[in-house]
């Protein structure tokens, strides 16, 4: 299918990022932000419009990860549509609306011209909040809501919206992922964000992935800033792998030191992975957008030369 034709008739909304990908000549560089916690989006604008005068030609903002509230993606991504006129991508998971709140809201990301989706299963809830909250899922993974998406697609929605899902290049059995991530597409993925790169292994399933899928695979990229940031990620979050190498590096270095390093590893991952990937997909660690216009400068130069 060409660059705005849907797996049906209609066409696609026309949509920069994805021009960008289907474009071999260029990597595009779609960035996550999350959205505040609380009310106040003076910060998050604020940071929204340095990465977008950095070069980041899409923002993407997370769908309360961690299942903690945050103000909702879909809002925050309009907003930024409305005020800074970015291009924008919301994350959808399948933990916290019913089918028909997820209609309404495909209807309305439609009505205010977002082009993009990224589907994801989402967090589980915290053990300790269990009780109080709980998760929907009438969609019981995020195969079944691109297929529900894909549909809305074909009837309901006037154009199109370009689906993305997510690969956990860090799995231990990547060949699980990579059967999972063909479904996908089956149900109508266009292509896929990556779980961040850190280890050689994640570099061998990336290639793998590359050789295996026929969507857009945006690499992900997430700045280390810190021994402890490194330890916390390899020990909370899963589908994040940092190897022991990368943690060394950061033995007594301060602030200043973790942000070159920082630069200086990502922009290494991201000369490593080009030739499997269409964009790079850079995650702002501790909402740092300065540190993220960094490290897109120092991808772009290396691209240059």
């Amino acid at each position: 299918m060409n660059e705005h034709e849907s797996s049906g008739t209609k066409p696609m909304r026309p949509d920069p990022f994805w021009d960008a990908l289907c474009d071999p000549a260029r990597r595009p560089f779609a960035v996550e932000l999350d959205s505040p916690a609380g009310a106040d989006m003076s910060g998050f604008l604020t940071g929204a419009r340095m990465l977008r005068d950095g070069g980041a030609e899409l923002l993407t903002v997370a769908d309360c990860p961690f299942a903690l509230p945050r103000i909702d993606a879909s809002l925050a991504v309009c907003r930024v549509k409305r005020e800074l006129g970015m291009n924008v991508m919301p994350h959808l998971t399948c933990r916290d609306r019913n089918r028909n709140a997820l209609q309404a809201l495909l209807l309305g990301l439609s009505a205010e011209g977002v082009g993009s989706i990224l589907i994801v299963t989402g967090d589980p809830i915290l053990a300790e909040l269990r009780e109080e909250i709980k998760g929907v899922y009438n969609f019981k993974n995020s195969r079944e809501l691109i297929r529900f998406v894909d549909n809305m697609n074909r009837e309901k929605l006037p154009a199109p919206l370009h689906i993305f899902a997510a690969l956990n290049v860090n799995a231990q059995s990547f060949s699980i992922q990579l059967e999972l991530a063909k479904e996908k597409e089956e149900n109508g993925a266009l292509g896929f964000f990556t779980q961040p790169v850190l280890t050689d292994k994640a570099m061998e399933n990336l290639m793998l992935a590359r050789e295996t899928l026929s969507g857009k695979i945006v690499g992900g990229i997430l700045p280390i800033v810190s021994r402890q940031n490194a330890l916390y990620l390899n020990r909370e979050i899963s589908g994040i792998a940092v190897d022991e190498e990368t943690i060394a590096l950061y033995e007594g270095a301060d602030r200043a030191r973790g942000e070159e390093l920082a630069v200086e590893i990502s922009s290494a991952i991201a000369r490593r992975m080009a030739p499997f990937v269409d964009g790079y997909y850079l995650i702002t660690p501790f909402s740092r957008t300065a540190l993220i216009v960094r490290i897109m400068e120092e991808i772009r130069r290396d691209m240059l030369s």
